[in-house]
């Protein structure tokens, strides 16, 4: 069905009402989290000669659980994650500890306006039982994919191909090195004839150097691979020979003496580094391949044809 209603065009106060609505309508939908208390309970006082004891594993929640009624109406804990789901980081504006009173302070409301709007006839409407279509919609969607995306990657498919991923990366060398950072390079060669006279290096960084800290530090610079400083730079300290200090080195922070302290093979990423972003990697994939699974057994007629190039170009032809 082509729907020549758009959500955004609809008036505000209807908009208000058509999503209060549909939290009724879509209420039963079996396939939203519920929402977890913020309040942990305390464990017990521990004696002097025994460790704290681990506060107890919090009671699975049943999303049928009924928190609240509203003229006979219930609002559960499924409601409570529909709603979390909904309001997402708005809620770290909420004290933990206020989160459910702030959620069902919402639910409540929107039965409210709801029964208010069924009351005025707004259910009967054409405007909402088109949203009322494209939100069931989108529910489903996001269920499938929970089902079918997101719990179909599995850990080993993450360890796979993590070590697919680290296996092709390329052995990286890391230095570690101090610098000295001088606005002229009259500068830099009156300190580099200091070094080469057997001044300590750090000392001399702590007393000379104009960079931020480095009275602190000692012109530590840590580890750090060729990719992560400035070309000259980094050209100049992975030159260098453990021990070695280098000549005045320009760059546009000023003029740099620079000694490496130690080298080593950079650490490859471990899995826990990357188990985020190859989840998405897998997860993004799976979802092209369902999608264009679903697309080649489906029949889909766009009668505008620049419309249909458009949609071909960004999800690809449907084979």
């Amino acid at each position: 069905m082509t729907s020549h209603i758009a959500p955004a065009k609809l008036p505000a106060l209807l908009k208000f009402l058509v999503l209060a609505l549909v939290a009724l309508t879509l209420a039963g939908l079996p396939f939203a989290a519920a929402a977890q208390d913020a309040s942990s309970s305390a464990a017990p006082p521990a004696t002097s000669s025994e460790e704290p004891a681990p506060p107890p594993a919090p009671a699975p929640i049943d999303p049928k659980t009924v928190v609240a009624t509203v003229d006979g109406k219930d609002i559960t804990e499924a409601d409570l994650g529909f709603i979390a789901q909904d309001l997402g980081q708005q809620l770290q504006q909420v004290p933990p500890d206020q989160i459910r009173a702030y959620l069902l302070t919402q639910l409540i409301g929107n039965k409210l306006l709801a029964a208010a709007a069924i009351k005025g006839g707004l259910d009967q409407t054409d405007d909402y039982k088109l949203y009322v279509q494209y939100l069931q919609d989108h529910a489903l969607n996001q269920a499938f994919i929970q089902q079918d995306v997101v719990a179909a990657v599995t850990p080993d498919q993450i360890k796979a191909e993590y070590d697919k991923e680290v296996a092709a990366m390329p052995d990286q060398d890391e230095v570690h090195a101090r610098h000295i950072l001088v606005s002229t390079e009259d500068d830099a060669k009156a300190i580099k004839a200091q070094l080469d006279g057997g001044a300590d290096f750090a000392t001399l960084a702590k007393e000379k150097s104009i960079e931020p800290g480095a009275k602190d530090s000692g012109g530590d610079l840590g580890f750090f691979t060729q990719d992560k400083m400035v070309k000259p730079f980094a050209d100049a300290a992975f030159a260098l020979k453990v021990g070695e200090i280098s000549q005045p080195v320009q760059t546009q922070f000023g003029w740099h003496i620079i000694k490496v302290e130690e080298r080593r093979k950079a650490a490859k990423p471990t899995l826990q580094d990357l188990t985020q972003q190859i989840s998405q990697q897998l997860y993004v994939a799976k979802y092209r391949e369902l999608l264009q699974n679903l697309r080649a057994a489906a029949k889909i007629d766009i009668p505008d044809a620049a419309l249909q190039q458009q949609v071909e170009q960004q999800l690809g032809p449907n084979k």
